[in-house]
């Protein structure tokens, strides 16, 4: 079959199915993005570039919309370099649809079914909305809330086919956009993320910070150190924890760029909390490593003693699902992302995101009670095993194809 895979940023959430996709050979595989220096094998690469970034002078809540608009007539151009100058015509078009890419692609490939990745319906109501009462929702907000739709609702009237990874995400749409997405639930490499007994006997450096046996080890990983992710109430749970262990040691991964949320007045979250906690933290002990390897990601996963992984009612981080595979001892919010992956005292702890102390209660009894975090750790790689395969996903990545191809 010939795939034409589409994304702002290569490979984006298809490195699996592409690398699935080329080991089954005989297929033909070209993805559209953005320059970058990803590469994979039996992947041909074709990259867009905006005519401009949005105006100025644009209305700010039409801004994104604009920005849309402007990588879907990227994106048409390259499609239209690709069948006119190359005669290559994908038999289906699989892409996200979070930024317009696949807006004008039907134009170009009028007869190729499209197969779009919806991650999140936004309502100015709630979830991550008005979810943190200690950033108010300005009286602007709602409707600008509502305007970060408008490619949502153009993708679900282009007639094509979507997908989504989890319930929470499915349930976020309208109840008449649900039948028009499939629920493709992700997997994970459970042979690359698995546990380690063996690992707290040995010493870990991640990126010059070493972990010694006698050290325990409180991890906490996100793209970029945000409030949507919890960092503000982990970091103001973190003095009672420190005080109450003075054997702990924390690794927090991640970046200062914000993801989701909106950035602070002034520096970034990182600063802004340890502006705040001053005089209150053991900086000896809190570790800001900044982004790490992927093989040193899941060293530091294995020798986690308690794995903090915290969320508004929002899209689920890959990390969750890794820890879980891993075998972490998980103390994660009582949100619904996680609830769907976490069962309370089954598969980890779930504790009150808003509550600092409640986050400490969770932390401070998974590191003293040995065998619940025996316990947890199990049933977390049991429930990994029996939901999260990588090959179970892949093969209803396939059968999906094959529904839509025909």
């Amino acid at each position: 079959m010939r795939f034409l895979f589409v994304h702002q940023n290569f490979p984006g959430q298809f490195l699996h199915i592409l690398r699935h996709l080329h080991a089954q050979g005989g297929h033909e595989i070209v993805f559209i993005s953005e320059a970058n220096n990803g590469a994979l094998d039996g992947v041909r690469r074709a990259v867009y570039r905006p005519e401009r970034r949005p105006s100025e002078e644009t209305h700010p809540s039409l801004r994104e919309f604009e920005g849309a608009i402007l990588r879907a007539e990227a994106v048409a151009r390259t499609a239209e370099t690709l069948k006119n100058g190359l005669g290559y015509t994908p038999d289906i078009i699989i892409g996200h649809h979070g930024w317009g890419e696949l807006l004008n692609i039907v134009d170009v490939y009028p007869g190729t079914p499209v197969l779009g990745y919806f991650e999140f319906f936004y309502h100015p109501d709630r979830f991550d909305v008005g979810f943190d009462p200690e950033f108010p929702v300005p009286p602007a907000m709602p409707a600008r809330v509502r305007l970060k739709n408008a490619v949502n609702l153009q993708a679900l009237n282009l007639n094509g086919f979507g997908q989504t990874p989890t319930r929470f995400q499915l349930g976020t749409y309208p109840e008449w956009a649900r039948p028009k997405i499939a629920l493709l639930e992700e997997g994970v490499n459970l042979t690359e993320c698995s546990p380690d007994a063996q690992s707290a006997r040995r010493v870990l450096d991640v990126n010059g910070v070493r972990i010694g046996p006698r050290d325990k080890l409180i991890t906490y990983v996100s793209r970029g150190l945000e409030p949507y992710r919890g960092f503000h109430t982990f970091m103001r749970a973190l003095p009672r924890i420190l005080d109450a262990r003075p054997d702990a040691q924390v690794i927090l991964v991640g970046g200062d760029k914000v993801s989701y949320g909106a950035p602070p007045s002034g520096g970034c979250w990182r600063e802004v909390m340890l502006k705040e906690l001053e005089g209150r933290l053991d900086l000896s002990r809190v570790h800001f490593v900044g982004k790490i390897q992927y093989d040193i990601y899941r060293a530091m996963l294995r020798r986690s003693d308690a794995h903090v992984y915290l969320t508004y009612p929002f899209v689920a981080s890959w990390s969750l699902r890794e820890a879980m595979a891993t075998g972490c001892a998980i103390v994660g919010s009582r949100t619904e992302p996680v609830e769907e992956f976490i069962d309370d005292r089954e598969t980890g702890l779930l504790v009150p995101f808003l509550s600092p102390d409640g986050i400490a209660d969770g932390v401070l009894e998974m590191l003293e009670d040995r065998n619940l975090a025996r316990r947890l750790r199990r049933n977390a790689r049991r429930k990994a095993e029996a939901t999260l395969g990588l090959d179970d996903y892949l093969a209803n990545y396939d059968a999906l194809i094959e529904r839509i191809v025909g």
